[in-house]
């Protein structure tokens, strides 16, 4: 009888471990492991996640670099739409995971296996993301989910491994951390309430400088292009700036929001440099797009976050939406000038060719150089008429 052959969504962390050796001692499935790495290891990590999965039974350990198709697929149209979930929420691992099912769906076909697992939970989003992509782009193979399946606590997980020789002082885990390009979100006992903050301790990034500091921020078609004068592509100086900014400990919250199965949830995050890119680049639009696209922009930012955040990336409707976000960008250059503070930061101001602003009718509350007083009068007697005639007509009523 033919070995099951499997690729796991893999992380080294308990769940995808448990998966691990239930699949690959419990069952002798043939399971081929695959990271996908968006940001939240480094080469050492890497290393060590691959010696951990081939001494728990991996027939075979691939790590897949998507920083930058993680870039050029997700971020860049999160920034395009000044992207934040429920006005806070920046989709750190939402966005991540859309990325990841995407890439192990393409490892998956090229190994020629006939099942995909991932270590996902029945009560969060993570089980809705992997599916959807999984279903949608390999829908003849069979989605295995030991977690959800049996509805595992931690704790029944750490005594499984442990039964199997492997042991990894899980209980000293006591924050969910899942770190990336894009944010760090971190789950704990504090998120499963409604009142308690995490605290300082459950922040990778410690508060490491005081006092001020300045930066410039250049912006072309949109896409960070230069921190401080020195040019690099996006993704670089997305890291360039996370390194600064996480100093200050700036970029903690936490976000309440609805799940994709109907609860509400709460997680936190840090997320120095996609909080202080997006109000960046925003505070350059209001100075360079129009009203009207302004407004379009954010409603239609706000349905792309949704639809990504829920899984939908695959619907042919996200393409229509990142097409309108692209076009909008053709005038946002020029540099945002960003003052850094312990725990945050504030926009000082903004330098463009393009600049709305920087015109010869006139200043706002100073000047007019267009118009004349008797134009001004004019104008907002005909904008008063349409709540005159309502007025007029329902005084009485």
């Amino acid at each position: 009888m033919n070995k099951k052959k499997l690729v796991l969504a893999y992380s080294g962390g308990l769940d995808t471990s448990y998966c691990m050796v239930y699949f690959a001692q419990e069952l002798q499935m043939e399971v081929h492991a695959v990271t996908v790495n968006t940001g939240g290891f480094n080469k050492e990590e890497i290393k060590e996640i691959e010696a951990k999965a081939l001494q728990m039974g991996a027939a075979s350990y691939q790590c897949i670099s998507a920083l930058d198709t993680f870039y050029d697929t997700v971020v860049r149209f999160l920034i395009y739409g000044n992207v934040l979930k429920n006005n806070t929420y920046p989709l750190s691992v939402s966005a991540e995971r859309i990325v990841q099912a995407m890439e192990i769906v393409k490892a998956a076909k090229a190994i020629g296996a006939n099942a995909l697992a991932h270590g996902s939970t029945g009560a969060g989003n993570d089980q809705v993301r992997f599916d959807l992509i999984f279903q949608t782009m390999a829908p003849d193979m069979e989605i295995l989910t030991p977690i959800r399946d049996k509805q595992l606590s931690r704790r029944e997980e750490i005594e499984y491994l442990k039964e199997y020789g492997v042991d990894k002082a899980w209980e000293k885990a006591k924050y969910s951390i899942n770190q990336g390009l894009w944010g760090t979100s971190v789950g704990g006992a504090e998120t499963l309430t409604s009142h308690a903050a995490l605290p300082e301790e459950a922040y990778p990034s410690a508060l490491n400088k005081n006092g001020t500091e300045q930066l410039s921020l250049q912006f072309k078609k949109g896409e960070l292009v230069a921190v401080n004068g020195q040019e690099d592509i996006p993704v670089n100086c997305i890291r360039k700036l996370q390194n600064i900014a996480k100093e200050y400990a700036i970029g903690r919250d936490i976000h309440v929001g609805d799940t994709i199965i109907g609860i509400k949830g709460r997680v936190g995050f840090e997320a120095a440099a996609p909080m202080i890119i997006i109000k960046a680049h925003h505070a350059l639009e209001k100075h360079v797009l129009t009203k009207w696209q302004l407004h379009h922009k954010e409603q239609l930012g706000s349905f792309y976050g949704m639809l990504l955040h829920e899984g939908q990336y695959l619907d042919a409707v996200m393409r229509d939406f990142e097409a309108f976000l692209e076009s909008t960008q053709s005038k946002v250059d020029g540099e945002v000038y960003v003052q850094l503070h312990p725990y945050r930061f504030e926009i000082l101001g903004i330098q463009s060719d393009n600049d709305l602003m920087d015109v010869d009718f006139g200043a706002y509350g100073e000047m007019n150089n267009a118009w004349t007083a008797n134009d001004a009068k004019g104008f907002i007697k005909i904008t008063a008429n349409a709540g005159k005639i309502y007025e007029h007509k329902n005084q009485e009523k």
